[in-house]
């Protein structure tokens, strides 16, 4: 039987790019799939119907997980179809790009309120469910511009390096409770919000091109199906920022 087979994976902005691709392989590889998004239902509705033509489950639900009664909402509707949430991966997220000068404190606040503490709301909504059966896994989508400070600006770069402590507290705190948290750092990866954005360009990897949403859905899966690693953060960034 498939590590995985049978558990339930919770993906947030699930309806395109990355988290499209995440949720596809959570179900390929055994799961029953909740599938958050926001506005996109019939990007939604194709994802579903892919999971279910592989035989397995999907609930899709829309929230906004920025919003605290709905990412509680979103989690309790996840428990009611498929019971407790065993796999939490928090990808939805938000780049607004903005000269620096422009960048205003209501920018930053919604910038973080998406992008980290939707996190915090969701992982604090799913811990106790998974303390109790000691298993459980967070997985977190950072970004290079953690590490780099990346092509957006510095709100956006703030929100992906606060997911990178929470996951190294997260991992600390839960290690010996069967729980794991690691985060993603991808880089330039071919979704509409790198190729929408001018100062993406692959000339910036090494490899001299963008990712794709499958690379980083393969990530997901084996931090999901390893019991071992936790608390870390695995760059996929086609060599942009080489860690030691």
């Amino acid at each position: 039987m498939a590590k995985l087979e049978g558990r339930t994976a919770l993906v947030t902005g699930a309806s395109r790019g990355i988290g499209r691709a995440i949720a596809l392989a959570f179900a390929s590889a055994g799961c029953n799939v909740v599938a958050n998004y926001l506005k996109e239902r019939e990007a939604a509705d194709q994802v579903a119907s892919s999971i279910r033509k592989m035989g397995r489950g999907c609930k899709l639900h829309q929230a906004d997980v920025s919003i605290p009664s709905q990412a509680r909402g979103l989690v309790t509707a996840a428990e009611g179809t498929f019971g407790p949430v065993d796999i939490l991966v928090n990808n939805a997220g938000i780049a607004q790009l903005k000269p620096i000068q422009d960048i205003e404190l209501d920018d930053w606040d919604r910038v973080l309120r998406v992008n980290l503490t939707s996190a915090f709301i969701l992982s604090q909504a799913v811990l106790d469910r998974m303390r109790e059966r000691r298993w459980g896994r967070i997985i977190n989508l950072s970004s290079v511009a953690a590490q780099t400070g990346g092509v957006i600006g510095p709100h956006y770069a703030a929100s992906k390096a606060g997911l990178i402590g929470l996951t190294h507290s997260y991992a600390s705190l839960l290690a010996k409770e069967g729980i794991t948290a690691n985060a993603i750092a991808p880089a330039l990866i071919d979704t509409d919000m790198i190729t929408s954005n001018p100062n993406a360009s692959p000339e910036r990897l090494p490899v001299g091109y963008f990712g794709s949403p499958e690379e980083v859905a393969r990530v997901a899966v084996m931090l999901a199906e390893s019991d071992f690693i936790t608390g870390q953060t695995i760059s996929v960034n086609g060599g942009w920022y080489m860690t030691s």
